[in-house]
C-alpha cells in the first residue's frame, strides 16, 4: 500500500528536502505551505501522516493540528526550530504524536515516520489493516471500561470513547496488564517503538488525555492511576 504523507512548511527548501527524503522511501508526498493549505489537503485527500511546521503564515501548525484532529486521527509529527519542553508539550497537547527539532537528521526523521505509520496501521488506521482486523480479537474489561482489540474500539458504560492511535495503544498496554505498574520509559519504548534515552513529558501528556476521556473525574481517577514516582497502571475492577 502506498502511503500519502502531507508535508507542510513555509520554507520551500525544507519542503523540497522532505519530498526528496520521503519519495526515496517510496512515500507519495503532498505539499502545503501554511496551516490552512494543510487542513484543506486533509479534507480533500487521503492522508496517512502529517509533518507539520509550527511557525507559519496564515495559519500556524498548532491551529492546523487542532482543525485536523477534529476530522482525523492521522499521526501528526511537528517540525520546529524550538526544542524547549514547553513547546513540545504544547504541540502534544494540541494533538501531535511526535515532535522533531530543526535542523533534523534525515535518518531520524524517516525512522519516526516509519514508526508512526506502523503504530497507525496496528490500530486499524490504515485501510489495509482495518480490512484485516480480526473480529474476535482480545477483549479487556475493568468495570464499565472495555477495550475490544479486534474492533479497535473502546467503550465506557457502552458509550464509544474516541482515542487517538497513541492513546489507544497506551491504554491497550495498561489494560492487557491490569494492576501492573509501568514506568514512563517502559510505556514510551513499548508504544513509540524506540529506546527511551530521553523521555520528555510526552507520556504524561497522553496519559492525561486518556484520563480526561475515560474518567468521570480525572482528578480522582477510577481506572487509570498514577503511582507517584513509579509510573501508571489500570486498576482491575469487578
Amino acid at each position: 500500500m502506498e502511503h500519502n504523507v502531507l508535508v507542510c512548511d513555509d520554507d520551500e527548501d525544507i519542503l523540497s528536502a522532505l519530498k526528496i527524503y520521503l519519495c526515496q522511501e517510496g512515500y507519495k508526498v503532498i505539499k502545503a505551505q501554511n496551516g490552512l493549505e494543510a487542513v484543506q489537503a486533509v479534507e480533500g485527500e487521503t492522508v496517512h501522516l502529517v509533518i507539520l511546521d509550527v511557525m507559519m503564515p496564515i495559519m500556524d501548525g498548532i491551529q492546523a493540528a487542532v482543525r485536523i484532529r477534529k476530522m482525523s486521527n492521522v499521526p501528526i509529527l511537528f517540525l520546529s526550530a524550538k526544542s524547549e519542553d514547553t513547546d513540545r508539550v504544547l504541540g502534544l497537547n494540541m494533538g501531535g504524536d511526535d515532535y522533531i527539532t530543526k535542523p533534523f537528521n534525515p535518518v531520524e526523521l524517516l525512522a519516526r515516520v516509519r514508526a508512526a505509520l506502523r503504530r497507525y496501521a496496528s490500530l486499524g488506521g490504515l485501510e489495509e489493516t482495518a480490512q484485516e482486523a480480526a473480529p474476535n480479537g482480545a477483549c479487556y474489561q475493568t468495570g464499565g471500561l472495555v477495550l475490544n482489540d479486534g474492533q479497535k474500539r473502546v467503550t465506557l458504560d457502552d458509550e464509544d470513547v474516541a482515542l487517538t492511535p497513541l492513546e489507544y495503544k497506551i491504554l491497550k498496554l495498561l489494560m492487557s496488564h491490569m494492576d501492573h505498574v509501568f514506568t514512563s520509559a517502559q510505556i514510551y519504548e513499548a508504544v513509540w517503538d524506540e529506546p527511551a534515552f530521553y523521555v520528555p513529558k510526552t507520556v504524561s501528556v497522553h496519559i492525561r488525555h486518556i484520563r480526561e476521556k475515560i474518567e468521570i473525574n480525572p482528578k480522582e481517577p477510577q481506572y487509570l492511576k498514577v503511582m507517584y514516582g513509579l509510573g501508571y497502571k489500570v486498576v482491575r475492577l469487578v
